[in-house]
């Protein structure tokens, strides 16, 4: 005791390091038996129904953490989504058929690719993971 504090010695701060280290090795031991089912959503968040986009086309839907994103379909079957922020100046970006327009300064980007078609936007738009289920609706996440 210090000037009526408590003060732990050196040896003591160590030991009890050591000892909640321990605890937590423990912790982390364990069998894939203890692992925990999946989660009903652990496919991922639905964001649209193929059938809702268009051959060669995109639509914008909200995302998981209500992030704008835009779900194209550039061949039957086939989906890719990209964050709705232009990689300009972080304006949303809008559909215009097969391409997606940014309406602050002009940019233009392939709704199948991402890529940019016109600038001022140098860099494409971010790519969201997604794939489509048996049901036929768009999820983030790989399969």
């Amino acid at each position: 005791m210090e000037n009526g504090r408590n003060v732990l010695g050196r040896r003591e701060v160590i030991v009890s390091a050591a000892g909640g280290v321990g605890v937590l090795a423990l912790a982390s031991c364990g069998s894939a038996e203890d692992t925990p089912p999946p989660t009903p959503g652990a496919e991922g968040a639905a964001l649209a129904k193929l059938s809702g986009i268009p051959v060669g086309g995109a639509v914008s839907v909200t995302g998981p953490d209500n992030e704008p994103i835009i779900v194209a379909q550039p061949q039957p079957g086939t989906v890719r989504a990209f964050k709705a922020a232009c990689t300009h100046k972080g304006c949303p970006v809008s559909v215009a058929e097969a391409e997606l327009h940014c309406p602050c300064h002009g940019a233009k980007f392939d709704s199948a690719t991402g890529e940019v078609l016109n600038g001022p936007a140098e860099e494409p738009l971010a790519p969201v993971q997604v794939h489509l289920d048996p049901q036929g609706t768009v999820r983030t996440g790989s399969a």
